[in-house]
């Protein structure tokens, strides 16, 4: 599957403008055959917006859901797309994926609050593990931070899934993340990862960009630089299985050995 990654923070602030940027990618990325196209973290509102992140946050079938899944539709492409999500007076930094034909396939919270902005506005998810089915592939869910916890990719490994969404806002000087700790990620854990950034300047924060489709061999198929792109890369589901026939780190694990002591 042709997996298109928008790297772009958007118009921070403007949630009609972010339907608009992701109106236009979608359009170039079914045009070179994509099926799913996958957004940074917070697109739709923004990251470093302050208070503004709960005012403009909106249910998870609400008004911008609605356009995204009309997006979808009149592109023929799934959309992942990162939001700020409200349920009464919580808040959640969340993804959510709309399938081409523009039903909501799944939505997760992330679980893994990074700094003071995220714990002072977001309430973190309880559920670690987020699926869905999508051409052929299980689709799992993450955000950002929770990526570089281990369990979590290894979770998500035990699971199944097959392609990790991960939006992110990573930041300067954190730019190994995506560089080192993504492929490992990836190898480790026999799965496609899509990790994609945010770019420039918000508020005292700069994004590193960075965006990548890494393989199960830790190999990026794709990697942006540092401004505005929308890349593309494919999953092959016939190179995921060879892969995992040839690692052995899911067969030769001891779970025995790996719980808490003391």
């Amino acid at each position: 599957m042709r997996t298109a990654l928008l790297q772009s923070s958007g118009r921070p602030g403007s949630v009609a403008e972010n339907l608009k940027v992701l109106d236009e990618a979608a359009s170039r990325a079914a045009a070179a055959g994509a099926g799913l196209l996958v957004t940074s973290e917070l697109f739709l509102t923004g990251y470093a917006i302050g208070d503004d992140v709960t005012v403009l946050a909106e249910p998870a079938d609400g008004d911008a859901a609605d356009a995204i899944a009309r997006t979808a539709t009149r592109h023929g492409l799934a959309i992942a797309y990162s939001y700020p999500e409200r349920t009464g007076d919580t808040v959640h930094n969340s993804l959510q994926l709309v399938s081409a034909d523009g039903t909501r396939l799944a939505n997760y919270r992330k679980t893994h609050l990074f700094g003071d902005f995220e714990h002072e506005h977001f309430t973190p998810g309880d559920q670690p593990v987020v699926q869905a089915e999508l051409d052929g592939l299980t689709v799992g869910l993450l955000v950002c931070y929770d990526v570089e916890f281990p369990e979590n990719a290894r979770a998500h490994a035990l699971a199944g899934t097959d392609l990790l969404l991960v939006p992110t806002a990573l930041m300067h000087p954190f730019q190994f993340v995506a560089e080192s700790v993504v492929p490992v990620r990836a190898f480790e854990n026999q799965m496609y990862i899509a990790y994609v950034n945010r770019v420039g300047q918000e508020g005292e924060s700069e994004f590193a960009g960075l965006s990548t489709l890494v393989g199960p061999d830790g190999v990026a198929r794709a990697r942006a630089g540092r401004g505005e792109e929308l890349l593309l890369a494919d999953v092959d589901p016939a190179f995921l299985a060879a892969s995992r026939e040839t690692n052995p780190y899911l067969r030769d694990r001891r779970p025995g050995l790996y719980g808490p002591r003391g």
